[in-house]
């Protein structure tokens, strides 16, 4: 059984969270940093210690928490902005976070700089792709589907599998997951991955020909999934492992 004393430090990026005044409380509270519980249990249920991080604009103070760290993960969120790749056309503000934006460039450049191991899943991943200058597709329902079939329901299908996704052999998925071919996955999406970044390579894409998984090349372990697996880790395998070949990597 895993002790406090070995279990590795993962560092979580937090989502930030504001609450809008009510009758019951009328007062305009601070922003909440906040984390969800099944994306802590997945890590200690693996045999990680998560660390939820402070927000924070200081590159030192990142820097730190990373020295620190034995892994990183990204979870899911608001959208990212697509001002961040050049896209200038009007997007609703109410879906973006510009202040989670900034920090998360900041962490996933340093974990990158000192090769540290990184989870990213749904934003996660797609700012994982955007930070290394790739893009994002922000309307997936208006991809088109391969001929004779139209688009899985990509959302919002997290504590079920929603739909299949084909692995290639011999990535880093794959690896993790000691699996080939395809396996049942959750979904709650509606961007994706388009352009990818400097160095990013796609691994996995739903049978619809959605982009599900990424891996960066050169590192040992830097992998994004497009789906939540802190939903389903108790009832899919595969998910379950994905965690622990992520914490693996972070123990060594």
């Amino acid at each position: 059984m895993s002790t406090a004393d070995n279990r590795p430090l993962i560092l979580i990026a937090p989502r930030l969270e504001s609450t809008t005044p009510c009758l019951r409380m009328p007062e305009k509270l601070a922003p909440e940093v906040a984390a969800a519980t099944v994306f802590l249990e997945a890590i200690l249920a693996a045999g990680g210690m998560p660390l939820v991080m402070s927000f924070s604009d200081d590159d030192a103070v990142i820097e730190r928490y990373v020295e620190m760290a034995d892994g990183i993960a990204i979870p899911g969120g608001q959208d990212v902005d697509p001002a961040l790749w050049g896209d200038e056309d009007p997007y609703p503000e109410e879906l973006l976070c510009h202040e989670r934006d900034a920090f998360e460039f900041k962490l996933i450049r340093a974990a990158l700089a000192a090769h540290k191991p990184i989870f990213a899943t749904c934003r996660g991943m797609q700012i994982l792709n955007v930070v290394l200058g790739g893009s994002l597709c922000m309307d997936v329902p208006s991809l088109p589907a391969p001929e004779g079939m139209a688009l899985w329901r990509h959302a919002p299908i997290l504590n079920d599998p929603a739909h299949p996704v084909v692995i290639e052999d011999g990535s880093l998925l794959s690896r993790a997951l000691d699996w080939r071919g395809e396996v049942q996955v959750n979904s709650s999406h509606h961007c994706c991955v388009d352009r990818l970044g400097e160095g990013v390579r796609l691994i996995a894409a739903a049978t619809d020909g959605v982009p599900e998984a990424i891996e960066v090349e050169g590192e040992r372990f830097c992998l994004g999934v497009q789906w939540h697996p802190e939903y389903t880790w108790r009832t899919l395998e595969t998910d379950f492992k994905l965690w622990k070949a992520f914490v693996q990597a972070a123990a060594e």
